[in-house]
């Protein structure tokens, strides 16, 4: 997997710039990811940003939306207002995991 620096750290990531290695993520980095999306994280954001990181070693694959919404307790669409356009794959860039299935 190639290897790109976001901020100060280097890291791996796949061809659409979604990280590889889990352990590579922080919440220095995540704020960083943010940034290069134009988001301003929140305590809002840092709860659905906590629940895929949390969620995704049980499941080994990125929560979908209705996921979040349903476990986590954020509407979808306070989700859409958070993180907007296609909130689902924003979460998982910033949360430092792979693009959620059926995300194109």
């Amino acid at each position: 997997m190639p290897v790109t620096s976001i901020g100060p750290a280097k890291v791996h990531v796949d061809a659409e710039g979604f990280l590889t290695e889990y352990d590579e993520w922080d919440r220095g980095l995540a704020r960083a990811l943010a940034a290069v999306i134009g988001i301003e994280l929140t305590e809002a954001h840092w709860k659905a940003i906590g629940f895929l990181r949390e969620d995704y070693p049980a499941h080994g694959e990125t929560a979908t939306l209705r996921r979040v919404s349903a476990l986590a307790g954020i509407p979808i669409k306070e989700l859409f207002a958070l993180f907007p356009g296609k909130p689902a794959k924003k979460m998982a860039y910033i949360a430092g995991l792979p693009k959620p299935r059926g995300c194109v």
